[in-house]
């Protein structure tokens, strides 16, 4: 596999259209800054509602193709009647639906990938890069925001303990929480759809992140300790980390939330971790998909 940027993803959008499966639903949530749609796969029609997202940071791209490799073997199982982890005899699509955003954030990875030598914000984007072209380590959108610093979960402590005070390629999260296109498109959608469960997909360090201020329910542990044991990640209980998805689903709702970190390295992690990471993913949501149903 190469590169696997917004271009790849509706070109595997279309064929999953243009299959006409009625257990799979297409949408958009949004658009980003630049206009792109932000699109959402739902499968299954179950009362339990189960949220996935991946590419919330531009140079975390990789776990894009990664959760979309999910998504295609649960639709061919499910377009071809094949019983594949037990989905069809567990009864995954007429017990819980899966909303999948697959990249939140297309015009940050387009700018990891490609660069901005065209861009038409070259110039500013460059002056927020400190003049490097180099922007493998950009993690925020096109205007220079963290989105996963974005979030009402204690906002404007986790921007005094950042100290970022300006846009740029990580970690500034803004003046106010929810002040970007893509992150307020992510909120109003999880207050509309009522999950009963998230996961935001992240890279890197194979650690999966649980709890948030001591609101998350009781069995959080327990099931974090399921998915760890399904990935081989490590338990990790964050202290001192406010402001993002995970955080203000937890504090919000009282629900499990999770931040999984795919891999190991430096970002963007180097495509030959794809069918390790993809593997990964697969087993954490097979074991996500469970943890629901029991």
């Amino acid at each position: 596999m190469n590169l696997y940027g917004y271009q790849e993803l509706e070109q595997d959008l279309d064929r999953l259209r243009n299959r006409r499966l009625s257990m799979c639903e297409l949408g958009a949530i949004g658009h980003s800054v630049l206009g792109r749609k932000i699109p959402y796969i739902q499968i299954g029609k179950g009362p339990i509602q189960l949220h996935v997202n991946a590419g919330m940071h531009a140079n975390e791209w990789l776990n894009v193709p990664c959760l979309m490799h999910f998504v295609k073997c649960y639709v061919t199982a499910l377009e071809e009647q094949q019983d594949w982890h037990g989905c069809l005899s567990d009864g995954w699509p007429e017990q819980v639906t899966l909303w999948v955003v697959p990249m939140l954030n297309p015009d940050g990875i387009e700018l990891v990938q490609n660069g901005a030598e065209h861009h038409p914000f070259c110039k500013e984007l460059l002056e927020m890069n400190g003049g490097d072209p180099d922007f493998s380590g950009w993690k925020a959108n096109i205007r220079g925001i963290d989105l996963n610093d974005q979030f009402p979960a204690h906002f404007y402590e986790e921007a005094r303990r950042r100290s970022v005070t300006c846009p740029g390629p990580r970690d500034y999260g803004g003046e106010h929480p929810l002040t970007e296109p893509e992150s307020s498109a992510l909120a109003e959608w999880t207050m509309d759809k009522k999950f009963d469960a998230v996961i935001a997909l992240h890279s890197q360090g194979e650690e999966i992140y649980w709890n948030y201020r001591d609101y998350e329910p009781e069995f959080s542990e327990a099931w974090a300790q399921h998915l760890a044991n399904a990935t081989g990640y490590v338990l990790v209980k964050l202290t001192e980390s406010d402001a993002g998805y995970k955080d203000w689903f937890i504090q919000k709702y009282g629900k499990p939330g999770f931040t999984v970190e795919t891999g190991f390295g430096t970002n963007p992690l180097p495509v030959n971790q794809y069918t390790q990471i993809a593997a990964e993913v697969e087993r954490l949501m097979v074991s996500t998909m469970r943890l629901l149903l029991r």
